[in-house]
């Protein structure tokens, strides 16, 4: 199976960011870091359902580093009015998001809105100083998580043209991960963000093929990055952001060729969305979002790989085989779903045995750890069949007769 070589890269706090290549069997990195997956999925020892494994948390048991001495609140009391420029703003109420108006802006109204495409200028900073981005006009839609948590946060509160400091932990910023090579694990981060620009989302259905197909793409791949950090619902979130851009209505004419990449875009999307789902347990969004990538192209691998482990987890094993094998048959060579499919057979006769032993009880047969009989028991389950069916049809015979003569006497 061809791969697009494609995989999510490093960027700024407005962009996917970067995983660690992990040490993964080939065939589970073509299943899962090819076409239309670049992001991963999990190997766990203690999982056997999963793939490859995520980038490595290298030091997630490691505490956050205590906040800078002056991003600390102010104690009770300290500062002037509400509207006092130095004063901290508890975002969250959690003590893990604060903001602080540096230069106020233009007033509440100037606010932007949830939707709208904003342009900021930003200058990111770990907490020795080092400064780790910045961008004169960084450009996202608020509210759509293109970008980290705690400027999607705190960009809605800016007025326009007023420029805050915001100090956010980690949760809020890169995680547990962080962003290599410039950001560490566990890394609280100012931000200073000035407030440049705010207007209405661009017309979907006047976006020309390549714009629309751009779009989709910022969106997927900002899924991929929230995959990488184990944020699979806003993951989720993403992807359906860019499965409705590309299902959107269009006024423009597109080529043959921006179909066709529309089309790709939204296969991505969909194989990405269920491996997503599959990890919440959503076996049956997971299972309808394979089912769409196979109505569009019915030999997709990775569709037909995962569609047999929603299937198996929800224990429909007789019905999974055939689509594994069916996945194997299109590439005889990949062990990886050689190993599942082994795994589901060997399941599936577990579950044959353990129904057969469950009949056995019922009908009264001798319990499988009894001795074998080595010649025909006189008990009555060791009649066959078909001489007590036999017998039965003779008694119901014999009745019938004798209520015909019976009538006739």
């Amino acid at each position: 199976m061809a791969s697009s070589g494609e995989e999510p890269r490093s960027g700024s706090p407005g962009r996917a960011g970067t995983g660690t290549e992990p040490a993964a069997a080939a065939d589970a990195a073509q299943l899962d870091t090819a076409e239309d997956f670049e992001v991963l999925e999990e190997e766990e020892e203690e999982d056997e359902d999963d793939l490859s494994e995520l980038p490595p948390l290298e030091d997630v048991g490691r505490p956050p580093a205590p906040p800078r001495e002056d991003a600390q609140l102010p104690e009770q009391g300290a500062g002037d009015a509400a509207g006092d420029p130095q004063e901290w703003l508890d975002v969250l109420g959690n003590g893990l998001l604060k903001k602080k108006t540096l230069v106020p802006g233009q007033g509440a109204d100037s606010r932007p809105q949830k939707g709208q495409d904003v342009t900021i200028r930003l200058k990111a900073t770990l907490e020795d100083g080092t400064v780790v981005e910045e961008n004169p006009a960084l450009t996202f839609t608020l509210g759509d998580c293109d970008v980290l948590q705690a400027l999607d946060l705190c960009v809605q509160l800016l007025e326009m043209g007023e420029t805050a400091l915001i100090v956010s932990e980690a949760k809020y910023c890169y995680g547990a991960q962080g962003r290599s090579p410039d950001i560490p694990p566990n890394a609280s981060l100012t931000l200073e963000v000035e407030l440049l620009a705010a207007r209405g989302a661009p017309d979907l259905e006047l976006l020309s093929g390549k714009e629309k197909i751009q779009l989709a793409n910022r969106k997927r791949e900002r899924g991929n990055f929230f995959y990488q950090q184990a944020d699979y619902v806003l993951a989720i979130n993403s992807y359906d952001i860019a499965l409705r851009i590309v299902g959107s209505s269009s006024k423009v004419d597109f080529s043959p060729d921006e179909e066709a990449e529309l089309l790709d875009v939204k296969v991505k999307c969909l194989n990405n969305l269920a491996a997503s789902q599959l990890k919440l347990d959503h076996f049956k969004a997971a299972l309808k979002s394979c089912n769409l990538v196979l109505e569009h192209q019915p030999g997709n691998i990775k569709a037909l790989f995962r569609k047999g482990k929603v299937l198996a987890q929800q224990g429909e094993y007789r019905e999974a085989i055939p689509i594994l094998k069916a996945a194997l048959k299109l590439e005889p060579s990949n062990k990886t779903i050689h190993a599942e499919l082994s795994k589901l057979v060997k399941k599936h006769a577990d579950q044959r045995n353990v129904e057969t032993e469950m009949y056995r009880k019922m009908l009264g047969n001798p319990s499988a750890t009894s001795t074998p009989r080595k010649c025909k028991d006189k008990l009555p389950w060791s009649i066959p069949w078909k001489w007590l069916f036999g017998a039965t049809a003779i008694a119901l015979g014999g009745v019938a007769l004798s209520v015909v003569i019976a009538a006739r006497n």
